[in-house]
C-alpha cells in the first residue's frame, strides 16, 4: 500500500494496526528492505496494514513524525502512534518481532 499525505491520517484513524515504512528512492537500505516489507504486507494482510510512505514525493507526515533517518518504520494502533520504532536497515525477523509486539498491544 502506498501512503500519502492525503490518505495516511484516515488509515491510521481506522484504529487498525498500521506500519508506515518511510523510504526514499535514493536510500540503499530502503531499496534492500523493500522485498521484505512487501512480503510481510502479504503475510500480515487482514491483521496489519503495512505500507510505504515515499519521503521524496511526500513530506508533511514525514515532518510531523520527525523522521530524520531512512528507512524508519513507525507502528500505530487504535489511531495512536506506539513506542515501537525501527530505524535503519532491518532483517525480517526483527520486523516480525515488532509486528507481533504491535498485535499484542
Amino acid at each position: 500500500m502506498e501512503f500519502t499525505d492525503e490518505n495516511i491520517h484516515g488509515i491510521i484513524a481506522s484504529g487498525d494496526p498500521v506500519v508506515v515504512d518511510f523510504w526514499a528512492s535514493y536510500c540503499g537500505p530502503c531499496r534492500a528492505m523493500a522485498p521484505t516489507i512487501d512480503a510481510l504486507a502479504k503475510e500480515y494482510e487482514g491483521r496489519v496494514v503495512i505500507g510505504k510512505y515515499n519521503c521524496d514525493e511526500e513530506s508533511d507526515f514525514c515532518t510531523e513524525c520527525g523522521i530524520r533517518s531512512l528507512p524508519t518504520l513507525l507502528f500505530f494502533k487504535n489511531g495512536e502512534r506506539t513506542d515501537i520504532r525501527l530505524v535503519g536497515g532491518q532483517k525480517e525477523d526483527a520486523i516480525k518481532e515488532k509486528l507481533e509486539q504491535l498485535l499484542a498491544l
